[in-house]
């Protein structure tokens, strides 16, 4: 290795990044909000799907069975549902503990002592294995014999799927608008190095240096500003997650929000592998361009 072009790569490549100190802190804290911005809506685009997705999978099938089954039919259907490989649990209620579970969650809302019977059916609560596949495994299960009828949520259900979808789609267009006007920063500010140094450019053209050879050293410009720009978005929602995510979860006890539900090392790693790539392509681009003339 020599390490002297080593040596004169990396000061090109520092003198590049120190040329013009305003401007670089200027592009770098662009980049920081840009990856703020990001980062956070990758954040809250994440913990919202881990909150849906856990209240989906709190959701159950209530399947009544009709009056004068016998308790080995109910047993057979309960084996039957079981075996549906979209189907995660079966659980079978009596009649006497659905009353039970009924006058538990109606105390003090209303008196339950007046029945002189119990007017509830058996009844089975079915979990199916991902929420998607609720309105399915409903729509089976009310064909099998023995059943009356079957409940579940289902304008609950239908709807916070397709409000998953859109937010889905919506994601991916913030995130892709965000990255890009990171890269029109980072590359207006590579093309105003390269526009100062043209002279000398020109020169190493003329001595016979390649194009990759000129290049390099703006796209580690370009890296270097990326990386820098969100390391310190990174701080800066770490420090705004400590801050936040506590009073959240005090402020709304009925809301199943869990610090931990987004994976904030790999959200870290994304964020700093967006930044360094945004600022290599964007850098490679623009010297490109110049390069034409």
């Amino acid at each position: 290795m020599d390490w002297g072009k080593v040596r004169f790569f990396w000061g090109e490549v520092w003198r590049n990044f120190t040329r013009n100190a305003a401007m670089q802190l200027t592009a770098i804290g662009t980049v920081t909000v840009t990856v703020v911005l990001l980062g956070g809506f990758l954040y809250v685009r994440t913990t919202l799907a881990a909150v849906g997705d856990d209240m989906l999978h709190r959701i159950e099938i209530s399947v009544f069975l009709k009056d004068g089954t016998t308790a080995q039919a109910a047993q057979a259907l309960r084996s039957r549902i079981a075996h549906d490989h979209r189907v995660a649990s079966v659980t079978f209620i009596s009649k006497a503990e659905g009353l039970r579970q009924m006058r538990q969650q109606l105390k003090g809302q209303m008196d339950t002592s007046l029945l002189t019977s119990n007017p509830l059916p058996d009844a089975l609560r079915v979990k199916a294995g991902r929420p998607d596949d609720v309105p399915a495994v409903a729509a089976h299960i009310a064909k099998l014999p023995d059943v009356a009828t079957v409940s579940y949520a289902q304008d609950a259900v239908q709807r916070a799927l397709r409000v998953g979808e859109v937010l889905a789609r919506i994601g991916l267009g913030v995130v892709a608008l965000l990255v890009f006007v990171a890269a029109i920063i980072i590359s207006n500010t590579i093309r105003l190095t390269v526009f100062a140094r043209r002279r000398e450019i020109a020169i190493m053209q003329l001595v016979g240096a390649t194009n990759t050879y000129i290049r390099m050293p703006f796209i580690c410009e370009g890296i270097i500003e990326g990386v820098l720009g969100a390391l310190v978005a990174i701080g800066l929602l770490a420090a705004a997650e400590h801050q936040l995510i506590p009073k959240l979860i005090t402020a709304l006890p009925f809301v199943p929000l869990n610090g931990n539900s987004a994976n904030e090392a790999l959200l870290a790693l994304e964020l700093l592998a967006t930044g360094a790539a945004v600022g290599a392509v964007a850098s490679w681009f623009s010297v490109g361009r110049y390069l034409r003339t």
